[in-house]
């Protein structure tokens, strides 16, 4: 299978999970407004499950180190495939928790208290396990991130200024997706063996567990989102009748394309983490955030129209982003 021979590729791959991470969800903005969220992700819940099957069959069986998708799947045990299932099923919940969040309370509130919890939360514990590089630069370079979030929070505040909002709901909705979010990378990596080349018996290779992951998200998928389709905390209920009702081949593509980006973005962290450390891998994954803000910035220009400061803002924002990054990045040689 494909494994990373260096830091260095491990690091390259982990800047395209944060660009995954950070870009996915432009699939939700060209998809039509009669597309309800929940339905939408219903086609992104499948194509995170094809791209892990077309990742496992193509990268997961080539060459001669590690095990072959196939063969590691058979050999995997129970208590490895149920860590990587677990961990489907808690994504799930808290991706749901803070787009809901994000709905009721704008995402100048929902995302930064959600991620940024995501992101610290999750280097530690991932860190915990496997100390793997300079703490406190480590810390230093995650800190600089969250005030870096912290500033895209203040900046689209400015936008939403004399918008009626209800944000105690969403706080607490972010905060609930955010403490989630901080812990199901921690049972993908649990369910990994730590050498790649020569996985132990009864582990599994990123490939398999990246699959059965994917598993765990589409399967929960009809208990957690079909809570939000017929329950919804904010807007109107959707049913299933709906998904085929409303939906036709183009919205259906372009949420499996949304799926797709996010997976490519968890396999090649997941694959980045024997070389760059499961804390380190998944702390720059998480400034998918940045990303998500130069989108708003450049492409969709949410901050044209922003009251004085809002530039100076976003130029604070990327700067104290790159500045934790380079951090992130060098804590593992330090």
């Amino acid at each position: 299978m494909f494994i990373p021979e260096s830091y260095g590729l491990a690091v390259v791959l982990c800047v395209i999970t944060m660009i995954c991470w950070g870009s996915w969800a432009n699939t939700q903005k060209l998809a039509s407004k009669s597309w309800p969220f929940p339905l939408f992700y219903w086609d992104y819940a499948l194509g995170i499950v094809i791209l892990s099957l077309i990742f496992g069959l193509t990268l997961g069986s080539m060459g001669e180190g590690g095990r072959s998708f196939l063969t590691d799947l058979g050999q995997a045990d129970s208590e490895s495939i149920i860590s990587a299932l677990i961990a489907g099923i808690i994504f799930n919940l808290a991706n749901l928790l803070i787009v809901a969040a994000i709905d009721i309370a704008g995402m100048a509130v929902a995302f930064p208290v959600g991620i940024g919890i995501a992101l610290v939360l999750g280097v530690l514990v991932n860190y915990m396990a496997e100390p793997i590089g300079d703490p406190v630069i480590l810390f230093l370079g995650v800190g600089l991130v969250v005030i870096a979030i912290i500033i895209d929070a203040v900046a689209y505040g400015k936008l939403s200024q004399g918008k009626s909002q209800t944000p105690t709901k969403g706080i607490l909705l972010s905060i609930a997706g955010g403490v989630l979010m901080g812990f199901f990378y921690r049972f993908v990596a649990a369910s990994i063996s730590t050498d790649f080349a020569q996985p132990e018996e009864g582990l599994m290779t990123p490939y398999s567990a990246v699959f059965v992951f994917s598993i765990g998200i589409f399967v929960s998928n009809f208990l957690w989102n079909t809570f939000f389709m017929y329950k919804p905390l904010q807007g109107n209920s959707t049913t299933y009748s709906d998904y085929f009702k409303l939906g036709n081949p183009k919205l259906h593509l372009v949420g499996i394309l949304g799926g797709i980006i996010w997976c490519i973005g968890m396999s090649l962290s997941v694959i980045s983490g024997e070389k760059a450390g499961f804390a380190i891998s998944y702390g720059l994954g998480q400034g998918a955030t940045m990303v998500a803000a130069a989108w708003g910035v450049f492409v969709w220009k949410e901050f044209k129209d922003g009251p004085k400061g809002t530039n100076t803002l976003v130029r604070l924002m990327f700067l104290f982003f790159i500045a934790g990054l380079a951090l992130i990045i060098i804590s593992r040689n330090a």
